[in-house]
């Protein structure tokens, strides 16, 4: 009984930091665009693929393509969805192995 409490922790833990980490992916985009229009200074790219890579994914494939930044970038293109992608088979995993 004490390790299916534990899991339920765990998968809120993990659900509440993508959460967090896929609001701050958007964020992050779309304050970069908004600062590339005023000409200041940028968000780096290692900043945002960093975010997008630890578990921001979706939330910056989203802002890419609903604000159409850094859409022309290899790297973003490349990057971001292949980070989805492994978000999402990794998250699969986890939910076959721990929760079904």
């Amino acid at each position: 009984m004490a390790a299916q409490g534990s899991i339920k922790i765990i998968i809120m833990c993990v659900c509440v930091y993508l959460a967090v980490m896929n609001i701050a992916g958007f964020t992050s985009m779309a304050a970069d665009k908004i600062k590339a229009k005023k000409k200041k200074r940028r968000i780096s790219e290692a900043a945002l693929l960093l975010t997008a890579g630890l578990g921001g994914s979706f939330g910056a494939f989203l802002a890419m393509n609903t604000l159409r930044h850094k859409t022309k970038h290899v790297k973003f293109v490349l990057a971001v969805p292949l980070f989805l992608i492994a978000h999402i088979l990794l998250l699969a995993f986890l939910i076959w192995r721990f929760v079904l």
